[in-house]
């Protein structure tokens, strides 16, 4: 086995465990910031929303598979953007990833008519 591959699989470990690690320090940080602040610990709504919505995200962009081009790279990059513009303008979760999933799609769309 070539060492690009381990390379690889320890970055996608390394990639899950913070995936899964990062929320959990951010939510303990939060209760115990807010059970000091007020005496009481009360959970957000989002992280009951933010599976399903990743989920929906990913089963949106992978119903086509795109080979490695441009328009792709064009495509994931207005995605991305759109999601971090509209998650900054209305601070939830839902309408971002819905946003993001289809601008990209529209970019999608339309590079291929070029």
């Amino acid at each position: 086995m070539s060492i690009a591959i381990w390379w690889a699989a320890g970055a996608t470990a390394l990639g899950t465990l913070l995936i899964r690690m990062l929320p959990l320090y951010l939510m303990q940080q939060r209760l115990r910031r807010t059970s000091e602040a007020n005496g009481e610990m009360t959970i957000p709504t989002w992280p009951g929303v933010m599976a399903p919505l990743m989920i929906a995200a990913l089963l949106g962009v992978s119903l086509i598979p795109q080979p490695a081009n441009a328009v792709s790279w064009v495509s994931t990059l207005v995605g991305s953007l759109v999601t971090l513009s509209v998650w900054y303008r209305t601070r939830t979760l839902g309408l971002p990833v819905a946003a993001g999933v289809a601008a990209y799609a529209l970019v999608l769309l339309i590079g291929s008519w070029g």
